[in-house]
């Protein structure tokens, strides 16, 4: 996090910057046919005043939609939460808003709960390259010994190609290996499981039911854990 004078002055210049961008790209015809869409990114460092300030500035220039960005940049989670709630609470509910660079599956549910619709993250194929995978359970890291005589799938909810035809152990070996099988089927695996999380969650938000479906499914992946350890 910034100090409050260079937060302040970087957002002041963000948002001239936002200004002259928008100027330009509604002079621009659609690349190939095709219209687009331009988001303004609220910025603001840790300070929910200037985030408030950079909100309704970017609000003033009717972008087509409105990210928020400087998140997930090591500020304590709860922080995090905070700032995305000021956010959302200013940006129109009649445009999307999109959580640039988070998160783990818990922060999804948490940014979606405060109005969140659109997210991007590289984390769930970086965690696959380094043998971190996401289950029902918990995560896992694959390379861990205990996995060395385990046959059972990644994770036995899951219906990925990887969950389906390759066991722990089998994905163990290929990570101590250095096999690149390893690292793509633990991919297919992470991204699986995040297509899947927002599949259910669109189902859950569509059933007018979002809050309790993700209790129930905190829940649950906790007597989960517990079992399973």
């Amino acid at each position: 996090p910034s100090s409050f004078e260079y937060a302040q002055q970087s957002g002041e210049l963000t948002l001239r910057w936002a200004e002259r961008c928008l100027k330009r790209f509604r002079e621009r015809d659609g690349l190939y046919g095709y219209s687009q869409a331009l988001f303004g990114i609220v910025q603001g460092s840790t300070f929910p005043e200037l985030r408030r300030i950079s909100a309704l500035g970017l609000i003033s220039l009717e972008f087509d939609g409105y990210a928020i960005g400087g998140l997930a940049v090591g500020e304590p989670v709860e922080t995090m939460y905070d700032l995305v709630s000021i956010c959302t609470e200013l940006l129109p509910t009649s445009k999307p808003r999109y959580l640039m660079g988070v998160g783990t599956p818990d922060n999804l549910l948490e940014a979606i709960e405060r109005g969140v619709d659109m997210f991007d993250c590289v984390m769930p194929t970086r965690n696959a390259r380094n043998g971190m995978m996401f289950t029902s359970h918990g995560d896992i890291n694959i390379r861990n010994a205990q996995h060395k005589d385990n046959f059972e799938p990644v994770d036995s909810h899951c219906s990925c190609y990887t969950c389906r035809n390759f066991s722990r152990a089998y994905m163990r070996h290929l990570f101590m290996a250095k096999e690149i099988l390893g690292l793509q089927l633990a991919t297919i695996h992470n991204l699986t499981f995040y297509q899947t999380l927002m599949r259910e969650a669109r189902q859950a938000i569509a059933r007018g039911e979002f809050a309790q479906w993700k209790r129930q499914r905190v829940a649950t992946q906790q007597e989960e854990l517990t079992e399973y350890i």
